[in-house]
């Protein structure tokens, strides 16, 4: 027979699962084994006297053991898994757990040493669907526009960006780097004339960050694309892109996301335009209505209190849980994004739930210009190699990034190392 997935079971049918066993009451009479598979569970009836033959299966199965099935569905209104229950003609256990050495309730650090026990519960494989549905959603929405999706290489050989926070690695009799994202890379794609494209891959960054929301490797989705007029129309896609992919997630998984995180965490389809405030009018904000004051010399940026604060202001001010912040000081900001006549930046960060999830602008595409930035920020030489693709043209163009792991944080209240399938921080590396 074919495996059938727990989910698709109907009463009356003869059928074969596959999974983990959840639950096992060994009674002297009957037996009785809740399995689990990534669809769903349900509940094996054995009545002993018979099945004699299945007795001795019975008896050497633990927790976890995974086995395999087959008998027929029958409908059974006293069953609390969905009233279908599968009396058995034989069971085959495929492999026998030791009791496991974690629980749900363990501390997160020794769930991580055993993660492949810990994303086995309902809860946590919810994640992995999520993302699935983030990413395929993202992947949809651009194909239908025109984007193309790339691939750009993860070993470079120049520091990245601003120089900081790269891992470097020995390269047969040279040093290389690990990409902190793929920035340079979707902008020589812009160069090549590709107009619109899109990468979802990893990214790395070296900083020693402890907090809920930092790694060191984590899945970025980048992308970038040509002839806008303004950044505006960057921030314009992104928000479209959003609410479509919260929208989907809300229909697949908004039931499910309130039922094992709880209803604050309920999926929210956000309305469009998103609400747009510059990073002064915040911060007059936060201190007429919360008293949040900082130093003339910090209010270029968000500090990470202020960055908090918005959700609250966004709230109350516009009813969303998103926000767009413009007009940041120059020297917070990189050297390729595009400044208007007056010096400032032509980008934006956008939040969500009080945490920042996307930087993007619209880029300096003209190549005098670009190198006068990057020696301004003295990455003369560091970056000569990245300036060269705007010496034979590129048109206007801008884009964004976002980190997978930190959409899904948000979207259930986890922390980033709950988010990824495997955590990678200054002292984790293993699993």
């Amino acid at each position: 027979m074919e495996r059938t997935h727990i989910a698709n079971i109907v009463p009356g049918s003869r059928v074969k699962i596959s999974g983990f066993v959840e639950n096992l009451r060994n009674k002297r009479t009957m037996a009785f084994i809740v399995i689990r598979d990534i669809t769903g569970k349900i509940q094996v009836t054995v009545v002993k006297e018979e099945h004699p033959d299945l007795v001795p299966d019975i008896d050497r199965m633990t927790l976890d053991s995974v086995v395999t099935i087959e008998g027929t569905a029958v409908a059974n209104d006293y069953v609390k898994l969905g009233g279908i229950e599968i009396i058995p003609d034989s069971i085959r256990i495929e492999s026998v757990a030791d009791a496991l050495p974690i629980k749900d309730d363990s501390a997160i650090d020794s769930r991580l040493d055993y993660r492949w026990i810990d994303l086995r519960s309902e809860k946590n494989t919810l994640i992995f669907k999520l993302q699935t549905e983030m990413t395929a959603s993202f992947r949809e929405f651009l194909l239908e526009r025109g984007f193309l999706e790339f691939h750009s290489p993860k070993i470079i050989g120049a520091a990245s960006e601003s120089g900081a926070d790269v891992f470097k690695l020995s390269y047969f009799d040279g040093v290389a780097y690990l990409a902190q994202s793929p920035q340079f890379y979707k902008q020589m794609a812009m160069a090549s004339g590709f107009e619109r494209v899109f990468e979802c891959a990893p990214v790395f960054r070296a900083e020693k960050s402890y907090t809920r929301k930092h790694a060191t490797e984590f899945t970025g989705f980048d992308l970038e694309f040509s002839y806008i007029d303004s950044f505006r129309d960057v921030m314009k896609l992104e928000e479209e892109m959003l609410t479509y992919m919260i929208g989907r997630v809300a229909e697949k998984f908004g039931d499910d996301i309130v039922r094992l995180y709880g209803e604050e965490y309920r999926v929210v389809v956000p309305t469009k335009p998103f609400p747009v405030m510059t990073v002064a009018q915040i911060y007059d904000e936060i201190e007429k209505r919360y008293g949040y004051t900082v130093p003339e010399s910090e209010k270029g940026d968000l500090t990470t209190d202020a960055e908090h604060l918005t959700y609250r202001l966004a709230k109350e001010l516009y009813d969303s849980e998103f926000l767009f912040v413009t007009d940041f000081a120059a020297d917070r900001r990189p050297f390729y994004h595009m400044h208007d006549e007056n010096g400032v930046p032509q980008g934006f960060d956008l939040i969500w739930r009080g945490t920042e999830i996307t930087s993007g602008s619209q880029r300096e595409h003209r190549y005098e210009q670009l190198c006068e930035n990057a020696a301004a920020k003295g990455l003369g030489e560091d970056v000569k190699f990245y300036t060269e693709f705007f010496r034979y043209g590129c048109p206007p163009h801008g884009g964004f990034g976002l980190g997978v792991d930190r959409l899904t944080m948000l979207f259930l209240g986890i922390s980033i190392k709950e988010a990824e399938f495997l955590f990678r921080g200054p002292d984790r590396l293993t699993p």
